[in-house]
Parts: C-alpha cells; sequence; structure tokens
C-alpha cells in the first residue's frame, strides 16, 4: 500500500537530499578525467592515501580494544557517574577538532601530563609522528564505537546472558560466548562508523602530530596542503579519492551492519 507523502514534508525532504547530494555533484563535475590516472599515482598521493588506510585501521582497532568493554561498562554495570561518564565519552563529538588536537598536545606532548612521563620514562614522544597520527584518529573515532555498542548491548536480549549464568558461566565466559556474538552487528557497526570517522580526520591530526609527508600526511592534510598552494584539480582529485573510499565501505556494508531491522 502506497501511502501519499505531505508536500509540506516532501519538499523540504528533496531539499534536504539535493543539499547532501549537490556538493558531491560539484566535486564530480570539476574532477579532472583526463588526468585522473596520471595525478592518482603521484608519488605524494600514493604515500597520503597509503598512511590514511594505515592510521585509520590501527585507530579502529585500538578503539575496538577500548571502546567495546567500555560501552558494556555503561551498558551492563551500575555505578556513580555514570551519567557523566557517558556524557564526557560524547565530549569529541562536540569540541572543535582543533581543540581536541590541542588537549592533547597538552596531555599527551612532550610538557603534557603524561606525556612528559612518557618522554623522561620510556622515550616516548607521541606529537608529529605517525603514532600521533593514530592517536588524535582515535580520540575523535572512538564516541562513535563506544556510542553504537552500547546501543546494541542495550537492545540485546539480557535472558542469554542470565541463563549462561545459571548454567555456570563466569562474566567472561558469558561476555565472549554469548555477549559479543548477540552485538556483533553493532560492533561492526561501530567499527565502519569509527574507521570514516578516523579516515577523514583532520583538525586533532594537523594539530597534534603536524603535516609531515610520509609521516603525519593523511588525505585530508594532502587536500588542505594542495588547495593552499593554489592547485584545485589536484585538491579535487584527493577529495575524489576520499569520496570513492568513504562511499565504497559504507554501501558496501550498509545493508549488512546498519540497517535496523
Amino acid at each position: 500500500m502506497r501511502t501519499r507523502v505531505p508536500v509540506p514534508l516532501l519538499v523540504p525532504a528533496i531539499l534536504g537530499l539535493l543539499f547532501l547530494i549537490l556538493p558531491l555533484v560539484g566535486l564530480l563535475a570539476r574532477t579532472p578525467w583526463a588526468t585522473l590516472f596520471e595525478r592518482l599515482t603521484e608519488p605524494g598521493v600514493v604515500a597520503a592515501l597509503r598512511l590514511s588506510l594505515l592510521t585509520s585501521t590501527v585507530a579502529t582497532v585500538f578503539c575496538l580494544v577500548l571502546g567495546v568493554p567500555l560501552a558494556w561498562l555503561l551498558a551492563r554495570v551500575e555505578f556513580p557517574g555514570r551519567r557523566l561518564v557517558r556524557a564526557l565519552i560524547t565530549v569529541p563529538l562536540v569540541l572543535p577538532p582543533v581543540v581536541g588536537g590541542i588537549a592533547l598536545l597538552l596531555a599527551l606532548g612532550r610538557r603534557g601530563l603524561v606525556g612528559q612521563w612518557l618522554d623522561q620514562t620510556f622515550g616516548i614522544s607521541l606529537p608529529f609522528t605517525t603514532a600521533g597520527v593514530v592517536v588524535a584518529e582515535s580520540f575523535v573515532a572512538l564516541p562513535f564505537l563506544v556510542i553504537a555498542v552500547e546501543g546494541a548491548l542495550r537492545g540485546a536480549d539480557s535472558r542469554y546472558e542470565e541463563a549462561a549464568a545459571t548454567l555456570g558461566s563466569n562474566r567472561w565466559t558469558t561476555f565472549t560466548h554469548v555477549t559479543l556474538p548477540l552485538v556483533a552487528p553493532g560492533i561492526a557497526a561501530g567499527a565502519v562508523l569509527c574507521w570514516a570517522r578516523a579516515l577523514g580526520e583532520f583538525g586533532a591530526t594537523i594539530t597534534f602530530a603536524g603535516n609531515y609527508p610520509g609521516i603525519t600526511q593523511t588525505m585530508p592534510l594532502a587536500v588542505y596542503q594542495t588547495m593552499e598552494s593554489g592547485d584545485l584539480e589536484g585538491a579535487v582529485v584527493l577529495s575524489l579519492i576520499l569520496l570513492i573510499v568513504s562511499v565504497a565501505i559504507l554501501a558496501g556494508l550498509r545493508d549488512r551492519w546498519l540497517t535496523a531491522p
């Protein structure tokens, strides 16, 4: 049965769709297709793309290791200040990325709260390194994973976990053999969103890790530098790569992991 859409809803819906699609159409229209392959094979482009894929993947793994237990804690354990903890976790979602980069410098820089100790004790310096890129991307992407996994945990049927407990399973066994399989789609969805957010991170990365080709220059930073140098076509090509990679990943996984039943 078809439902007639009221005009007051249809018009703004179409305008909203056009608002999102039109910039992408403009990007495709200005792409220098004749020289596209030549530009894609430039060493700087290949290096930036490789670094972006590497750091965003490592950041996603790091977020999974920390974020899944954190989401479980928020969803399954009652403790004082849980609302405050949840609010603090979501701060990077609304915090300007540049401010996040400054905060990371003050915490993990060579003279930061923790960074000074890392430098003096272990000789570890994170700013302006590839590891610093991973840290910056993880900082802005972790909330996406935690929110997705916590939502999946809250929506999961807890009776299976209770049944496992009555059969003698301890908390760890129940978590690994019952809880994780139940919320696997939510974890996958959170990981995809986390990876996509890390891939597109700019502000915190350039502030905390800098913009050094081959070391910290990811694709978004390469787009910025190319645009600043006056090479609009080069910036368009780099932007197109990010667009294609992001759309391919999200479109390929959305029907399986991101679509609500």
